[in-house]
């Protein structure tokens, strides 16, 4: 069974949380980054819930200080432009309100960066979906139900995996970077290489992956890179043949490219 279909048995269900959770795309300056888990694929991350999302490889991985003799664990070996991908496809879909879109990606994000069975891939990816619908509104989100959300698919992956340790601790970390992404969204100041955002997303993957700051903060700062020209592809209009896209899409494959150069061992 393969993503599209898993996508369309879902897609009237996502429809209806759409009409009933979703509201009419914000102005610009009430935008703000879909998450996902953290990592490959947010909503997330592979993943990506961020983040939704992006999806995050977290779980029965190796650490440096015990690595396996066979080589990485599957959630350390990703495709980077096909999380890459799917991540771009859940940020579009999120700024232009299309639920169903959204989750269809996180869908595909949660199983590439997950290996989960399809009942697993389903539920986890409902979840990305829901708290990217819970902290979408601007002024007036729900971080504590989208965080709550977020707990529960990291509960999910440790049900899976053995990892990570604290679901608690990775759903604060990734809601963290949701919310400096919002900060610095609407911040006046100029931002440098070591600001909150790019902090926020290394930490997280640090967590996540057991790896010194150093060597993953490189992935980190062209993801934050992908997301300023998501952000100003949103206030030029959100127009379909924008050359925005394609810069934006490229930072996100030079960001898993890195992070997989990071943890791919």
């Amino acid at each position: 069974m393969d993503i599209e279909v898993i996508a369309a048995r879902l897609k009237a269900t996502a429809a209806r949380i759409g009409r009933g959770a979703g509201r009419p795309a914000p102005s610009a300056n009430g935008q703000d980054r879909p998450g996902g888990p953290g990592g490959p694929g947010g909503p997330g991350g592979p993943g990506g819930p961020g983040s939704p999302g992006g999806q995050v490889p977290t779980g029965r991985q190796p650490s440096r200080r015990g690595q396996r003799s066979d080589g990485p664990s599957r959630l350390r070996s990703f495709d980077p432009a096909r999380i890459a991908d799917l991540e771009y496809r859940a940020w579009v879909g999120y700024y232009l309100r299309k639920w169903p879109q959204v989750l269809a990606a996180s869908i595909g994000l949660v199983r590439a960066g997950f290996g989960m069975d399809w009942y697993r891939t389903a539920h986890g990816a409902w979840l990305v979906l829901r708290a990217n619908q819970l902290w979408a509104p601007f002024p007036d989100n729900d971080p504590d139900r989208a965080l709550a959300c977020m707990r529960r698919f990291y509960a999910l992956v440790k049900l899976s995996y053995g990892e990570p340790a604290n679901p608690a601790r990775a759903a604060e970390l990734e809601i963290g970077w949701w919310r400096a992404h919002r900060e610095r969204q609407h911040s006046t100041e100029l931002v440098g290489p070591d600001d909150e955002l790019v902090g926020s997303i290394t930490r997280l993957y640090c967590y996540l992956y057991d790896e010194p700051a150093e060597a993953v903060r490189p992935a980190a700062a062209h993801r934050a890179m992908a997301m300023d020209l998501s952000d100003q592809w949103v206030a030029e209009g959100r127009q379909a043949d924008s050359a925005l896209l394609a810069l934006e899409h490229a930072a996100l494959v030079r960001s898993y490219a890195a992070l997989l150069a990071a943890v791919h061992h």
